[in-house]
């Protein structure tokens, strides 16, 4: 039996094998098992983790556990300090954040008691000395930033060096060799060098998905674009 083998029941309170509770065991809360085999789960004191065999995975209870990514959970304790625990339960640092993303690309997303944003790895440890007014997660080997100065966006690359030197009002990240991007006229697709791949600007737009991307006009219209 693995992880994917589990099906967590559509009140979210117990755990399905071949239609059956696998564990006998009912929780005020809990998400689905990830890689590590260990799912977030809640019981009358609090939040914790569950091995593939039911069982709790240490003693303690926090007010929120996540899922595990690269063998790290986010979790908030009581005193609203955000960190991360290894597949044992242990803390895997010693700093607190007043918030903490997911691991992506093996680099995590933090805010600090400052309300500033920045990378750290999987150790903890920061991955470049900036602090940011918003920090995104990396996707494809790139994440959106956005500086204290003047409340513009950027791409940071894996060892958070700025991608092309071109800021923009909103930023999204690549997809498939395109970003979303927005100037003072609108939105429109850019490509890793930073220049917009045409000239049009809209009220909204997608990405692009197998060429294509649904875009909202500023007449308030639909249509589709292409990459091509």
């Amino acid at each position: 039996m693995t992880y994917k083998d589990l099906v967590l029941s559509e009140n979210n309170t117990y755990f399905l094998y071949q239609n059956k509770n696998i564990f006998d065991r009912f929780f005020i809360n809990a998400l689905k098992f990830h890689d590590e085999g260990l799912a977030a789960v809640q019981d009358e004191m609090g939040w914790f983790h569950i091995n593939l065999e039911g069982k709790d995975l240490y003693k303690n209870r926090y007010k929120r556990t996540f899922g595990y990514y690269f063998g790290a959970s986010t979790v908030i304790d009581f005193n609203d300090n955000a960190f991360h625990l290894d597949i044992k339960g242990t803390k895997i640092y010693a700093q607190n954040y007043a918030w903490c993303g997911n691991f992506q690309q093996k680099i995590c997303v933090v805010k600090n008691f400052e309300n500033q944003y920045f990378h750290i790895d999987l150790k903890g440890n920061k991955i470049y000395p900036e602090n940011y007014l918003y920090a995104g997660d990396f996707y494809d080997n790139y994440a959106c930033v956005m500086l204290k100065e003047n409340k513009l966006f950027k791409h940071i690359d894996l060892n958070g060096k700025d991608l092309n030197g071109h800021l923009f009002q909103d930023l999204g990240v690549f997809h498939k060799g395109f970003a979303t991007a927005k100037d003072a006229k609108g939105w429109f697709h850019i490509d890793k060098k930073g220049n917009e791949i045409y000239k049009e600007r809209y009220l909204q737009i997608e990405p692009f998905y197998n060429g294509c991307a649904l875009v909202t006009t500023f007449e308030n219209e639909k249509k589709i674009i292409n990459d091509f």
